[in-house]
């Protein structure tokens, strides 16, 4: 045994590390154990050492092992994360470390053990069993992993903004409205079975009967407690619940249907919704009333809405009703993804029957460029389980009609997801090109903007007079290297900018698209 002996310094800090390594065994080497000596702390210099099996190494070396440990650690987190972001998120076409989904990463080279936890953007994702699946794949096959270590996890229910939203909303992820526009069309019964397959595929969901002059909830799903109940000291509402989704109507108040004036039943509406204790959602689904009057738009107005359902029937009259409902969700920036075309044919003597025609779904489809369109048989049973008090996704999950609404969840939560993540980076600022970024969502087109020229078009009552038009806030008033602080969506619409002298500015993208842009932007990088 040879023993390396070196001067030892009582001001020198020294750590005893444990060496193993996959290419040497304890069988060759006995087992890995360390040792070192106790030193002196009167200023003389004694020997030091750190035995490793058979083998002595001096505490320079044993440094020198260490900081080749910790670079060897920073390499193989380095080899995990490459190995990652082999996975694309077929919604968003990048990688899931790019996405931001790998979160807790803990690698530990000596044992050739991997664990890290994926983060999705709702613990409905269609796709959550083959991102499990692939990630444990592509770890694995790493040549040091001996053990991989996967968890899935989905991010905290939470809205896109919450600064100016009831508190009873602040913690739900996505409001999605179920609209037709027009009345006996089967709005309800997607509405309720939309929510329904949402809850089977994992998620959290609220239904919100938004109708009061005649709620269809309560006939629809039997919850025991048929009363909504009241939080004195909160001076909330607390939903009733059936099979684990939250249920608001106003057919639960004990009062049956409404007998009342326009506006005091959005003032009811607004109270119901906003005053409810939902609690975190992943989805609240809101089944819309008939047409496009005060209580729609105040619906639209005071909820923010990530997407909308339109259904609708075979027959022309629907598809006329439908358009307005489509025209007014467009002016409202809430983007409609899917159309539900109800009792669209039934099979007998093996034909198929379209008793009403055909074409209304697609025309709205073509017309007004909704991306999916889904079409559901006339089914006696779909019919017999809005009646009965159980949805029809729950009464035969394995159905022809429950296969039609799998297929309608799975798109609102891909649509639900890619709007999300473009309303959160439409406006971003770009601190290395001092350049405001614009890519609108539903647009292809990326522009960039010049943060003064922003801060000067600012059109609100600060900078403008409301009365005569004049312009108060003047060109040299805002310097030429201004900066913005930070920049929050808004909604479907506009970004919140806020600015060094703390003026919150709201910028609708319709104005952002009319400013002045930057030019030859890709020669501000070099």
């Amino acid at each position: 045994m040879q023993l390396l002996h070196v001067p030892f310094s009582p001001t020198l800090a020294f750590h005893c590390f444990t060496s193993q390594s996959k290419a040497r065994t304890a069988k060759s080497f006995g087992e890995p154990h360390t040792t070192c000596t106790s030193f002196s702390s009167h200023g003389h210099f004694k020997s030091a050492w750190v035995s490793c099996g058979d083998t002595l190494i001096s505490p320079r070396a044993a440094f020198s092992q260490a900081a080749v440990s910790e670079v060897s650690s920073q390499t193989a987190e380095t080899d995990v994360l490459k190995a990652l972001a082999q996975i694309i998120d077929p919604d968003f076409g990048t990688d899931i470390v790019s996405c931001g989904f790998v979160k807790d990463l803990s690698v530990r080279k000596e044992s050739g053990e991997v664990s890290f936890r994926l983060e999705l953007t709702t613990p409905a994702c269609p796709v959550k069993d083959m991102f499990e699946q692939k990630s444990h794949e592509v770890v694995a096959a790493l040549p040091w992993v001996e053990k991989v270590n996967v968890t899935m996890s989905s991010q905290p229910a939470r809205p896109l903004f919450v600064s100016q939203l009831p508190a009873g909303l602040q913690t739900i992820s996505n409001i999605v409205a179920v609209s037709s526009c027009k009345g006996g069309v089967g709005k309800s019964t997607v509405a309720v079975n939309l929510a329904y397959t949402l809850a089977g595929m994992g998620a959290r969901v609220g239904i919100f009967d938004a109708d009061v002059y005649g709620p269809s909830l309560p006939t629809m799903v039997s919850p025991e407690n048929r009363l909504l109940e009241v939080n004195p000291e909160k001076r909330t509402i607390i939903p009733t619940e059936y099979m684990g989704v939250k249920l608001i109507s106003f057919g639960f108040a004990g009062q049956g249907r409404a007998i009342m004036r326009g506006p005091m039943v959005s003032g009811v509406i607004t109270q119901l919704l906003t005053t409810t204790e939902w609690g975190e959602l992943d989805y609240l689904v809101v089944d819309m009333p008939p047409g496009t009057g005060d209580i729609q738009l105040t619906l639209c107005q005071v909820v923010p809405l990530t997407a909308a359902v339109i259904v609708t029937t075979p027959q022309k009259l629907a598809f006329i009703d439908v358009a307005k409902g489509v025209r007014m969700f467009s002016k409202l920036k809430v983007p409609c993804v899917a159309v539900v075309e109800n009792m669209c044919h039934f099979d007998a003597d093996g034909k198929r029957y379209y008793p009403f025609g055909r074409g209304s779904g697609s025309q709205v489809v073509q017309e007004f460029g909704i991306p999916h369109l889904f079409e559901l048989p006339i089914r006696p049973t779909l019919s017999a389980s809005g009646d009965s008090g159980v949805p029809e996704v729950v009464a035969d999950p394995l159905g022809e009609v429950a296969g039609a609404f799998q297929d309608l969840g799975v798109c609102v939560v891909q649509q639900c997801a890619k709007i999300r993540q473009q309303v959160s980076t439409a406006v971003t600022y770009d601190k290395s090109m001092k350049a405001i970024r614009v890519k609108v969502p539903s647009s292809d087109e990326e522009f960039y903007l010049h943060p003064a020229t922003v801060r000067r078009n600012d059109r609100s009552a600060d900078s403008v007079d409301e009365w005569t038009g004049e312009q108060k806030l003047q060109y040299t008033d805002i310097p030429e290297d201004v900066e913005p602080e930070e920049i929050k969506p808004m909604g479907n619409y506009a970004v919140s900018i806020t600015w060094p002298d703390g003026f919150s500015q709201i910028a609708p993208y319709d104005q952002l698209q009319m400013m002045e842009r930057l030019v030859d932007v890709p020669q501000l990088l070099h």
